[in-house]
């Protein structure tokens, strides 16, 4: 039997030493229970680098608890089997004779229903905690949507940052305005990026490779390398990273957040967002030390207020209604879309030059950032009516910085229009044009996107304008689509004619696009 009645279970990603459960617990008043479980891996087909990333930031926080004088009981993937967490959280309490659980609020609706039911299964007490490594509390957001028939991320972002102060010169915001996201959308020059430094890389120590021979062992047919494994894995890591981004980058991401070229895998963005979900980083101190660059004049107001706003804004907002709406978010499918995912999103052997590095990085490095992921691969899912819950299921799986409170709401809501626009204004779609104006990707490609029918037809141009003759109606029914509308209404009968024929071939044909 244990010393102690209490067991205080850490989840992969809640690795901070002021993890509310760890606080309320002092070394000689609690256990830690700490849980590979390959079920976490196999929910859906998880990259390896993300399995890796999740693996040895837990094994490096383990070895962080001990030297702060906890007793952890970790359980590895060779410990548990085929066992889920929680199941192997059940064990290990009837093992030591634990009668009670602390735990942080989890990150997955699935993984908390699944502790309630234990607790109520074993006779165990179990608290759960608010999480304090986020700004706004489950119960405050829910208060502050109940007063908005539509939620808008941009009036939640206003209050943040009232109640903060992050930004705000008194009761302004700092330049006379609260969003200069238009000032933050430029493409490249013509002759490309230019010389980018390039972010904070971290070589593996004996605890990562460790883990990437049990990763090849356990889960040798998953997508994705471990060759290019150079991420954060420990609080100074991530520090380090942070710094790095702010003193050596940070200054041209706002202009250029935007912006793809080909074979440009991370161009000005921070990579922080793994670091920040893990909780290796609070989001407050990355703030903080992003409008500290502002303030000294290192970087313009809307570099910092845009970086800002995904963080403050963006990231807070998806938790907020993650948690409002599952689990219907989970089986939304607003638009009835029906096409599977094809293949090629599991290999990127597509001959759409976009799609084809986006995906072939996102494989390689378990990473894309937020424009590949929202017009690019999202744009595709949404216009060639990509069954929304494979769509979800493959983000979540490939992006290291992938947890579903973040990644479900961002795909389903704002990729994939799959809640018929509950939180967001219309439908984010484009034709080919967006993609060659803010990359390369267009130049050599098989595709051309100035045509929507023909041999050469660029399949995201032709899907586009198939999307507009679907949805006429409803597009022409809400102000901020019914340009589009409009577009599509100058179309002839013959014109449609062609179109739906190319649009039904493109279909078709999606598995050799």
């Amino acid at each position: 039997m244990s010393s102690t009645s209490k067991a205080v279970v850490v989840l992969g990603d809640q690795l901070d030493l002021n993890n509310p459960a760890l606080l309320a617990n002092p070394p000689e008043s609690a256990h830690i229970v700490m849980i590979e479980s390959p079920c976490e891996s196999t929910v859906v087909w998880v990259h390896k680098v993300r399995i890796a990333l999740f693996l040895s930031a837990m094994r490096h926080f383990a070895d962080a608890l001990r030297k702060a004088g906890y007793t952890v009981h970790y359980r590895s993937l060779s410990d548990t089997g085929a066992s889920s967490v929680v199941a192997e959280v059940g064990l290990v309490c009837r093992q030591h004779g634990y009668t009670s659980i602390d735990i942080a609020e989890p990150g997955e609706w699935r993984l908390e229903q699944d502790f309630l039911q234990l607790a109520k299964n074993e006779n165990l007490k179990l608290r759960l905690l608010e999480d304090t490594h986020y700004l706004c509390s489950r119960a405050e957001f829910g208060k502050w949507a109940s007063g908005y028939k539509q939620m808008r991320m941009e009036y939640f972002y206003r209050e943040m940052r009232k109640r903060s102060g992050v930004l705000m010169d008194g009761a302004e915001p700092v330049g006379g305005k609260w969003n200069f996201d238009a000032d933050n959308r430029n493409a490249f020059p013509k002759a490309g990026p230019g010389d980018i430094t390039p972010p904070a890389a971290f070589d593996p120590d004996e605890i990562t490779r460790q883990v990437f021979a049990e990763v090849e062992q356990h889960f040798p047919d998953h997508p994705g390398t471990l060759a290019n494994f150079h991420w954060p894995v420990t609080r100074e890591q991530a520090l380090q990273a942070l710094n790095t981004f702010i003193e050596n980058r940070f200054a041209n991401f706002g202009a250029y957040q935007d912006a793809m070229w080909t074979n440009m895998p991370f161009g000005w963005h921070s990579l922080i967002s793994s670091s920040i979900n893990l909780h290796l980083l609070h989001p407050l101190e990355v703030i903080q030390k992003a409008e500290a660059a502002y303030r000294v004049g290192k970087v313009d107001v809307a570099s910092a207020e845009g970086f800002i706003r995904q963080i403050l804004g963006w990231r807070e907002f998806m938790r907020g209604v993650y948690w409002l709406d599952m689990p219907k978010m989970r089986e939304d499918n607003f638009l009835q879309a029906k096409v599977d995912l094809p293949k090629w999103f599991w290999t990127g052997n597509t001959h759409m030059n976009c799609l084809k590095d986006s995906i072939g990085q996102t494989l390689d490095y378990g990473y894309a950032h937020h424009i590949q992921r929202l017009m690019v691969i999202g744009n595709f899912a949404l216009l060639a009516g990509l069954v929304p819950q494979q769509v979800e299921d493959w983000f979540l799986a490939v992006y290291v910085d992938a947890v579903e409170w973040v990644e479900l709401p961002n795909v389903a809501g704002m990729a994939l229009f799959a809640n018929g626009g509950r939180f967001t204004s219309k439908p984010y779609i484009a034709s080919g044009a967006y993609i060659k104006r803010m990359s390369n990707y267009c130049t050599g490609c098989k595709y051309n996107p100035a045509e929507k029918t023909g041999d050469k037809a660029c399949p995201f141009t032709t899907l586009y304008w198939g999307f507009l003759d679907q949805h006429e109606k409803m597009l022409s029914a809400n102000p901020r689509t019914g340009l589009m509308a409009k577009n599509i209404a100058r179309l002839d009968e013959a014109q449609r004619t062609a179109l739906r024929q190319k649009v039904a071939d493109t279909f078709k044909n999606i598995e050799q696009l």
